[in-house]
């Protein structure tokens, strides 16, 4: 009876480390897809800034 909780315990415990692996990649994978956004973002930003930095609003459509 205790052999097969010890055993149901080390299977759950097993189970919820491979759980942890694959969550501690997702938030890795996660956190790498946020930094390049950021960077991605700032170099926008800087592009915006360099060119006048006006409103897109006040732009004159191409069509005119």
């Amino acid at each position: 009876m205790i052999e097969d909780r010890i055993t149901n315990l080390e299977i759950k415990l097993s189970f919820t480390e491979d759980l942890i692996e694959q969550l501690n990649q997702t938030v890795y994978k996660q956190q790498q897809q946020i930094e390049f956004l950021y960077r991605e973002l700032k170099s926008v930003k800087e592009q915006a800034g360099s060119t006048g930095g006006g409103s897109l609003k006040d732009e004159i459509p191409p069509h005119y």
